[in-house]
């Protein structure tokens, strides 16, 4: 059995550190203070195909494992884990 990350995996992976480090560690000092995050990051988490990674083709969503929607997971949990949490649900109730 092979355990590397296949090269899809590690791009997720690379596409999810780089918005968490470029858009999110800048701004998450002040939703600590405000108490909220901004809702425009939904969009934003849309657009790079980040929600529904794990939600067949055919239903809408990007089509990846569980494995990729894992290394999505603690990405987002590197800047924050409101972000981590509304992609887990968003992620495990749509794919019920």
């Amino acid at each position: 059995m092979d355990f590397l990350l296949t090269d899809e995996q590690r791009q997720a992976q690379k596409l999810v550190r780089d918005f968490v480090a470029k858009e999110v560690i800048p701004v998450i000092g002040e939703w600590d203070r405000k108490q909220q995050m901004n809702p425009a990051f939904l969009p934003r988490m849309a657009e790079l195909g980040i929600l529904g990674i794990n939600i067949p083709v055919r239903y809408g969503g990007q089509g990846y494992d569980y494995v990729t929607l894992g290394l999505v997971c603690e990405e987002l949990e590197r800047g924050d884990s409101t972000l981590r949490v509304v992609m887990s649900v968003h992620a495990g109730l749509n794919s019920l």
